[in-house]
């Protein structure tokens, strides 16, 4: 494929692979696919052989369409998000206390990382029972969303617990080091 070769679907494809590649190599020039081989499309097909194929002849070929097609899924895969965990079973699923459950688990691990973080959240050992100090930990859970303070574990509470937890641990750039005042209840 040459400068003068496609126009159309194969040069769109070949386009939004590159730039899907240029978002992980940003030494790729991040095009804006319109099916069109122009000076930009060949530019950023003559980065890819320098970089990742060579030699650099600014011609797509079977071989070079496969290597751009391969480090595009490889790319791909890397960008994806993660699947979502789902970490409690149903809207209607409520764990009793002192009840034991597989799911306390998870719940009282996300606990235990938070309570680095947040000083309103204790400490907690991995049991798998809702045990007072997991109760107390739900009850705060609870306070923050305006219900009754059962320490009753229910789907409300693994919405906010959850929440907290993406901000304050998975997206934290360093957890370990942030520690905000207090966790406040609305007033």
């Amino acid at each position: 494929m040459r400068q003068t070769d496609f126009t159309g679907n194969p040069v769109l494809s070949l386009q939004t692979m590159l730039r899907t590649i240029s978002f992980r190599y940003p030494i790729i020039p991040r095009l804006t696919p319109d099916g069109l081989f122009g000076e930009r499309t060949l530019e950023a097909v003559m980065i890819f052989q320098r970089e990742f194929f060579p030699p650099v002849t600014g011609q797509v070929n079977n071989a070079t369409w496969n290597a751009i097609a391969a480090l595009y899924r490889q790319v791909l895969q890397s960008l994806r998000a993660p699947r979502p965990a789902t970490g409690f079973p149903n809207r209607d699923y409520t764990i009793e206390p002192w009840q034991p459950n597989v799911h306390i688990n998870i719940i009282q691990s996300m606990f235990q990382s938070m309570s680095n973080i947040l000083e309103q959240i204790e400490p907690n050992e991995v049991n798998g029972v809702l045990d007072e100090t997991t109760q107390r930990n739900i009850r705060r859970i609870q306070r923050l969303n305006g219900a009754e303070e059962s320490g009753v574990m229910d789907m409300a509470v693994w919405d906010t617990l959850s929440r907290l937890y993406t901000i304050f641990v998975t997206y934290a750039q360093t957890p370990w080091l942030t520690r905000p005042e207090s966790l406040q209840s609305p007033s």
